[in-house]
């Protein structure tokens, strides 16, 4: 059994692996804080090369099985500042609020409901729960910022606190622009904010961050089976971009727990170094937020089925994942370390669908580099590839196992008369040879999933 004692053995090495995962993640170029020069800013990141070719990739295999596999769902890609009149229908001008204290000894702001574990830095990391607080408060977790060129309240608008609520107000352009009609779905990735009190765990907690979202519009009758089919349908997507199901499990929300929109939500949890978390939300919002924005508007948001002439509110199923959230996901389960004959192997056994770079070409010398750039060039162009003829070649192996590269071409003297290359896999390590052309749909046929 696991030891999930705060401060015990297991947390302790979960939390050591944690740090070397941040180290690797800055040094190799996938995420840093952002303006670093300057100390950087609590709760925004930076994603660097290798950082944006995988978050590229995730966002390409969330919206490959959520919109282009399906026929009853269609995309979006809305405006990150809509009307105010928007959060004031949705209940978050109202609503969206964290209870806040303040520590009267080093001044620091926490979460009220988050204060277990949080010391006082001016006592000698006194715990906060023997610490002097404020009374809880609410804290609005929404942005400001001003449009136009005065400053008057009436310029007053928010950045979108979550993508959902566009998805709504665009329903019924959407659904007749794309000739669709319940039960279907709309899909949308992209940007929001939240003025997290204490942003926290890497880039698990930010106060910018990318959602991928679906809210699927069907019949009230027909909501429960739509809600199990896409608990499902998700769940094992999970599974298949990498996420082993042990790393994995079901929450179902107590009655304590529900939102005020919600009649039923599972989160399905992820075992993070920092314990079991939300990764991602299945949630039976019923027919609240389209009842709320022709309330709030004025326009009408319901659907006339032409067949049985019955006139309803849609209800949703949504469907709700954070960019950021899954790539530390993916990134935590697939770091390793392995011992090689009497050495440390760094390894992230990231699915070959959505690692950075699919494939390294390596001449085994420099005197070989003109052919084998030739054969990185002509990978390129199905894959993202890199060349590297720098060093011995155990190293640049290990440079490539590091950052998750699912293979390795290396380009001998051999290869000059035979006209093969051998091909080393990153995570048995086991090696091929293979003729020239047919390197190509080798690993095509093993680096694009999806």
């Amino acid at each position: 059994m696991i030891d999930t004692t705060p401060g015990g053995p297991d947390t302790r090495r979960r939390m050591s692996i944690m740090d070397k995962l941040v180290a690797l993640c800055a040094h190799r170029g996938f995420i840093y804080p952002s303006s670093e020069i300057y100390g950087g800013l609590n709760g925004f990141w930076d994603y660097g090369p290798l950082g944006c070719e995988l978050r590229t990739n995730l966002k390409q295999a969330w919206w490959q099985r959520m919109v282009r596999e399906r026929e009853d769902v269609v995309g979006l890609d809305s405006s990150i500042i809509a009307n105010p009149q928007t959060w004031i229908a949705s209940g978050h001008v109202a609503n969206f609020n964290d209870p806040m204290v303040d520590c009267r000894e080093c001044k620091r702001r926490f979460r009220a409901d988050q204060i277990a574990g949080e010391v006082c830095t001016e006592h000698k990391k006194r715990p906060l729960s023997e610490c002097p607080l404020t009374e809880p408060r609410a804290f609005n977790l929404m942005l400001q910022t001003q449009i136009g060129a005065s400053e008057d309240h009436s310029t007053l608008a928010y950045l979108r606190p979550e993508t959902c609520q566009s998805i709504f107000l665009d329903f019924r352009r959407v659904m007749q622009s794309s000739r669709q009609s319940p039960p279907f779905g709309i899909a949308q990735i992209g940007k929001a904010f939240r003025n997290e009190i204490t942003p926290r765990n890497f880039i698990f907690r930010s106060r910018e961050f990318e959602q991928m979202e679906m809210q699927f519009f069907v019949p009230p009758d027909a909501a429960m089976e739509w809600f199990e089919h896409f608990r499902e349908y998700r769940f094992g997507w999970l599974r298949d971009v990498g996420l082993r199901s042990e790393s994995l499990r079901w929450h179902e929300h107590s009655d304590d727990e529900l939102a005020h929109y919600a009649k039923v939500a599972y989160d399905i949890e992820f075992q993070f170094p920092f314990g079991w978390q939300e990764l991602e939300g299945i949630h039976h919002r019923s027919d609240h937020d389209l009842r709320s924005h022709s309330e709030h508007s004025g326009k009408d948001l319901s659907y006339t089925d032409p067949e049985s002439k019955e006139r309803y509110t849609p209800f949703v199923v949504e469907t709700s994942i954070g960019v950021d959230r899954c790539m530390l996901a993916l990134l935590c389960d697939a770091y390793r370390e392995e011992e090689v004959r009497g050495d440390t192997r760094t390894v992230l056994g990231l699915a070959a669908s959505i690692a950075p770079i699919k494939a390294a070409v390596l001449p085994i010398s420099k005197k070989l580099a003109e052919p084998a750039k030739k054969l990185a060039t002509d990978l390129r162009r199905r894959f993202n590839t890199d060349f590297d003829v720098t060093g011995a070649i155990g190293k640049r192996y290990r440079r490539q196992d590091e950052i998750g590269t699912p293979y390795c071409v290396t380009y001998d003297f051999e290869s000059e008369t035979d006209k093969q290359v051998t091909i080393r896999e990153r995570d048995s390590m086991e090696q091929v040879r293979l003729p020239l052309d047919s390197v190509a749909t080798y690993l095509t046929e093993r680096v694009l999933g999806f």
